[in-house]
């Protein structure tokens, strides 16, 4: 079962039913063996970067301190030092996008801070700008100077091109 099929299955399941695998994950999380497998790969120092759930996105940071349970880093690129669990860090490189199918708009897991995203104000028009915080019903984000606060449903990607005016010349077709 892939990540997507894992995400599609938890849509699907009950509230309880996700309490009970959160209280399963964390009994696995916590197990002294899997912890000391992790510490064995770790050295103060060393650059690494973990995923930031309230970010949705891999950060880039430098062990501080290896501790019993968890370990102190030093994020780099806000200055910033955090506890973080040890299952936190991305040993493998994996990818940390959290993607969802959503009819509309764009969901929490889809959405990270730093992405540029576009939505249409009350009048109806186009804005888009930079997420600087993901909050549980809406994206806060700064456009044309300005924080927004926008509803992940009103929000849709933009394409490289959409985010900037392109100078160029039109090419006739023969």
């Amino acid at each position: 079962m892939n990540f997507s099929q894992v995400m599609d299955a938890l849509t699907h399941a009950s509230g309880f039913e996700l309490y009970r695998l959160r209280a399963a994950i964390d009994r696995e999380l916590d197990d002294p063996k899997r912890i000391l497998d992790i510490r064995k790969l770790l050295r103060i120092g060393q650059r690494i970067d973990y995923f930031d759930p309230r970010e949705n996105r891999a950060c880039p940071g430098i062990i501080l301190e290896l501790r019993p349970k968890t370990v102190l880093i030093a994020r780099v690129d806000v200055k910033q030092q955090w506890i973080l669990h040890y299952a936190s860090i991305n040993l493998n490189g994996a990818d940390t996008a959290i993607q969802e199918k959503v009819s509309q708009g764009l969901s929490r897991q889809a959405v990270a801070v730093g992405d540029i995203v576009g939505f249409h104000d009350r009048e109806h028009q186009q804005r888009h700008g930079v997420v600087v915080r993901l909050n549980d019903k809406t994206v806060t984000l700064i456009a044309d100077n300005q924080r927004w606060r926008v509803a992940y449903a009103l929000l849709h990607r933009i394409v490289e091109g959409d985010a900037t005016t392109i100078q160029g010349e039109v090419i006739q077709k023969r």
